[in-house]
């Protein structure tokens, strides 16, 4: 058990982390998870505890006036499990801002949570992949467009180029301060990209 690090033991000292047992005594509640799955296995990550188990379970944490729990595969485990308030979008971890015991949802239910975590990870269950937002469409400015018309070897590159390249010049011409500036990046981009170079050639095998 990890006793050595500030983040832990604010973790096992904390009430809003203690559940009462059946015998109405003080139970701390990592205690629970290894209840349910006696082979986890605790350690550091990211500075705060979290639970192993065929790879990562669970993990707690703890702030000055609060403390946080989440699971790994929350997105799964909540839809499984009915009764949990899910307040994922307003806190660290899944529960929220949790300060007192009555934050916590019902042990049982915490319980058949952990339950569901254990399985997912047993069975390798991943949580799905969210789609990727749609590349907004690129808009290269007039001024650059018609200075690329007029070198050939630079349009070719540009029109050749990987979406992120194109973003590149297009972003460092559009946020110069002042026309001055603008007009100097023209200049340097058309002569880089008649050298089929991209607006970071300089970094590429730093």
């Amino acid at each position: 058990m990890i006793v050595c690090t500030r983040t832990w033991v604010h973790t096992q000292v904390r009430p809003c982390r203690r559940y009462e047992s059946h015998r109405g005594h003080p139970q701390p509640a990592h205690y629970l998870v290894h209840s349910v799955c006696p082979d986890v296995e605790e350690t550091l990550k990211w500075g705060f505890p979290h639970f192993m188990y065929k790879g990562i379970l669970c993990s707690m944490a703890a702030f000055k006036n609060h403390c946080a729990f989440g699971f790994w595969k929350g997105a799964l485990v909540f839809d499984s499990i009915a009764g949990v308030k899910k307040r994922e979008d307003a806190a660290m971890g899944h529960l929220d801002r949790i300060t007192t015991i009555a934050d916590l949802p019902d042990r049982k239910i915490l319980t058949r949570c952990v339950i569901e975590a254990v399985r997912l990870n047993e069975t390798g269950t991943r949580v799905p992949a969210k789609p990727k937002p749609a590349k907004k469409e690129l808009v290269a400015p007039d001024d650059l467009m018609v200075s690329l018309k007029k070198n050939k070897k630079a349009l070719a590159t540009f029109e050749n180029f990987s979406y992120s390249h194109r973003k590149e010049y297009i972003d460092w011409v559009t946020e110069a301060k002042t026309e001055a500036t603008r007009m100097k990046r023209l200049k340097t981009a058309l002569e880089w990209m008649a050298e089929g170079k991209s607006r970071n050639w300089k970094y590429v095998n730093c």
